[in-house]
């Protein structure tokens, strides 16, 4: 059974974009399910629509401001059963705005997201491990039964593949990179 051009044109948007609007999600619902929910119904909805939506132009704004717009909303009705009065989450995210720099950051992260998950498994996996679990090179050599060599090898690979495809993003990427430690 071949698939239709809509089908084709939403799996490539999937595969593009999912992973990095959970990661940027995450900037705002820390839970990584709820993110991944609140994904899942915007690739939903297109779904539901794909003979109206317009995969020709750019999707990836009305991507990244959608997940944006759910998340604030879920903010809001998370609001609603938090009774302490101490998460004043939703007036402090009433002050963001989504503007050029925030789309060009999301942009970027994108392109992050979509080099690491392009790195070879092991290599990609090593990475995460550092720079995203914080965890130390012995560390992730006795949990991958490899050597602390081996961990040098694939980071020293890892990073020369990101430095070389983001060589115009590197002020953003060693922000990016700072980020996640914190």
């Amino acid at each position: 059974m071949s698939k239709d051009k809509y089908s084709i044109q939403y799996e490539e948007l999937f595969r593009t974009y999912f992973t990095s609007l959970c990661y940027f999600a995450q900037k705002y619902i820390k839970d990584l399910d709820s993110c991944k929910e609140i994904v899942h119904k915007i690739f939903v909805n297109i779904w539901e629509k794909r003979e109206e939506f317009d995969f020709e132009k750019s999707a990836k704004s009305y991507l990244f401001t959608a997940v944006y717009n759910r998340c604030i909303n879920h903010i809001r009705d998370q609001k609603k059963f938090v009774s302490d009065g101490t998460l004043d989450a939703f007036e402090e995210f009433n002050s963001i705005t989504v503007n050029s720099d925030h789309l060009e950051a999301a942009e970027l992260e994108t392109r992050i997201w979509k080099i690491i998950n392009e790195l070879p498994k092991g290599c990609r996996d090593i990475f995460v491990l550092n720079r995203f679990d914080g965890k130390k090179y012995a560390e992730i050599a006795d949990e991958l039964n490899i050597s602390v060599k081996t961990v040098e090898t694939q980071m020293t690979k890892a990073l020369k593949i990101l430095r070389d495809n983001l060589k115009d993003y590197l002020h953003l990427f060693i922000i990016f990179i700072l980020k996640s430690l914190w």
